[in-house]
């Protein structure tokens, strides 16, 4: 199978119609098959003051004006919105895009990231440990799945989520549901990716090795539970270097290599006149 190249426009340090310009611009190059924004409520890059926007909200703008591309959040954060919420939230944006959603998720930001971190405080978000977060993160796409699928109402009682009378309504367009991409390297995350999992994303741009390593326990994984390890496409994001493109070639290269299929090519800002078709000619047709 041929590889899979997508582009990825942090919603911060930016306006709206420089993203919208490079989304309808991506729109028109085949190359392109994807488009994601991440999920973040303050910056973690450039000016911590700076303006951002929230992801689902606009790319359920961007899903409105354009045609082709599948969409998506690389990834959303579980620690934001209530399972049940999101669930109809990323109905609403496949019903909109015409069922060209690819629904993104995580755990959310480790306390590390003192940038991403603050976003919960200021935003009056409780934050727990990841093994906390891994667990309501099980669970929550448990219920997602469920709430796209079940045509009757569900009750649902666990450590973290508890539904009474859930019931999802319209479902999204896909069937039997909008494929889940999963990012993370820890290896409590892994086993949920193989739980649940279409997709998986995990950063790249270090060493190659580390991230085949994580894919192989991924396999094993799967093989705990009884699952081809086939059926989850290898995700990686490789931020783009406008000015030494050969460098962004050969981590694809590379990526390609260790079996991974899947690419986000991360766009910094100001995005260069052109950049999708740049992306193309300059990354995907040379590699």
């Amino acid at each position: 199978m041929s590889p899979s190249f997508g582009i990825m426009t942090p919603p911060m340090q930016v306006g709206y119609d420089e993203v919208l310009r490079v989304w309808q611009e991506a729109d028109t190059v085949p190359e392109i098959e994807h488009a994601w924004l991440f999920d973040h409520l303050m910056p973690i890059g450039g000016d911590p003051d700076g303006p951002i926007f929230e992801g689902w909200t606009l790319l359920s703008a961007l899903a409105a004006q354009t045609r082709r591309l599948r969409v998506g959040l690389l990834v959303t954060s579980n620690r934001f919105r209530p399972p049940a919420v999101l669930a109809k939230i990323a109905t609403t944006v496949d019903i909109v895009s015409g069922g060209r959603l690819d629904f993104g998720i995580g755990a959310g930001s480790r306390p590390s990231h003192p940038l991403a971190r603050r976003e919960y405080d200021a935003h009056g978000l409780p934050y727990h440990g990841q093994a906390d977060a891994v667990a309501a993160l099980a669970e929550a796409c448990t219920v997602i799945r469920r709430l796209w699928t079940s045509t009757e109402p569900f009750d649902f009682d666990g450590s973290h989520v508890r539904l009474t009378g859930a019931l999802g309504n319209p479902r999204p367009v896909q069937h039997p549901h909008p494929p889940i991409m999963i990012g993370g390297r820890a290896s409590a995350t892994l086993r949920v990716v193989a739980e649940h999992a279409n997709l998986w994303n995990i950063p790249g741009g270090g060493d190659i090795e580390d991230l085949a390593g994580r894919s192989r326990l991924l396999d094993r994984y799967c093989e705990e539970i009884g699952r081809d390890p086939g059926e989850i496409t290898r995700s990686i994001f490789l931020p783009v270097d406008y000015e030494h493109p050969d460098v962004t070639r050969g981590k694809i290269a590379e990526a390609v290599e260790a079996g991974f299929g899947h690419f986000v090519l991360g766009l910094a800002n100001p995005y260069p006149d052109g950049v999708a078709k740049w992306v193309a000619d300059e990354l995907i047709r040379r590699t």
